[in-house]
């Protein structure tokens, strides 16, 4: 069990994978589309069933492309369509579910997910506490450190500091620097044309961070590997645009957001309440119990 360990769910990934997984003629007691909800039921109800930390916060995206990152650059997500009609009230309805599991949820009209994960996960490693970040999402590697786990449920097992540094060939920590230089086609950050994962990663190990590698250049061409001046060149050429990528693939610092690790307090639930928060939610009776009994151990 990891009652000591905090951790942190990226919602939206999961309640995406539910709406794309799950048959979409589900139907809740009220006749509403609930296939979302039923696949983020079962993802919570996995992690606290096997897990039952102590614990735990659901982040979600409700700064709907209206947040900084959009004011620093208005192309940022913008290419992704908006959730369809089917799935849209959903979102709403998992982030009931989650408070009805005695799962503390947050959202931000400033920041998105990512960075109340970072915030949370920064905030833990202060006071020395362990965190699992659930996600799929390579951004959020960032914010693990070696005491952390990072885990995309139902996909890959789960994933230490040196998991995650054999796979993206970077620490962690370089993650955000790694992701200015190749760019992230699925938040549509450009990156610098030619310099894919590989390079960036070369370059990094080699450099270290963002701001030595740039303060090199010069040194860059010397490197070991084919096209290095053309490399050289390229960073030169695209500074005003590495910046610009970095501002937005790293933690944007929202100090609204709670100072400390309290709310994240998993509340305890009785069978008979828990029932009635999830048939409120509008799960059928004989369902709310199956679910009430699951996360009660019997």
């Amino acid at each position: 069990m990891d009652h000591q360990r905090l951790f942190l769910v990226d919602s939206s990934i999961y309640i995406f994978r539910g709406w794309q997984g799950l048959p979409a003629d589900s139907r809740n007691r009220f006749d509403e589309p609930d296939n979302a909800v039923q696949g983020f039921t079962e993802t919570l109800c996995h992690i606290v069933e096997n897990h039952r930390p102590d614990m735990m916060l659901c982040a979600f995206d409700e700064c709907f492309r209206q947040g900084v990152r959009n004011r620093i650059y208005p192309g940022y997500k913008a290419d992704r369509p908006p959730a369809p009609e089917d799935l849209a009230p959903q979102f709403a309805r998992c982030r009931q579910l989650a408070t009805a599991l005695g799962i503390y949820t947050l959202g931000s009209d400033r920041v998105e997910a990512d960075d109340i994960i970072g915030h949370f996960a920064g905030l833990a490693a202060r006071q020395s506490v362990p965190v699992t970040i659930v996600t799929g999402d390579k951004d959020l590697a960032q914010f693990v450190t070696p005491a952390d786990h990072y885990w995309d449920y139902g996909r890959r097992p789960v994933a230490d500091y040196a998991d995650l540094q054999k796979r993206f060939r970077v620490r962690p920590e370089q993650i955000a620097d790694w992701l200015a230089l190749s760019g992230d086609k699925s938040d549509n950050i450009p990156g610098v044309p030619g310099v894919g994962p590989a390079t960036a990663a070369r370059l990094l190990n080699k450099w270290g961070d963002l701001d030595t590698l740039l303060a090199n250049l010069g040194e860059v061409s010397m490197m070991r590997f084919r096209g290095a001046p053309r490399v050289s060149r390229l960073l030169y050429e695209h500074k005003a645009s590495i910046a610009l990528a970095r501002s937005l693939t790293g933690l944007i610092v929202d100090d609204q957001l709670p100072q400390d690790l309290a709310p994240c307090a998993r509340l305890p639930r009785e069978e008979a309440e828990l029932i009635q928060f999830l048939h409120d939610v509008g799960f059928a009776e004989a369902q709310s119990a199956r679910i009430a009994a699951r996360l009660s151990g019997k």
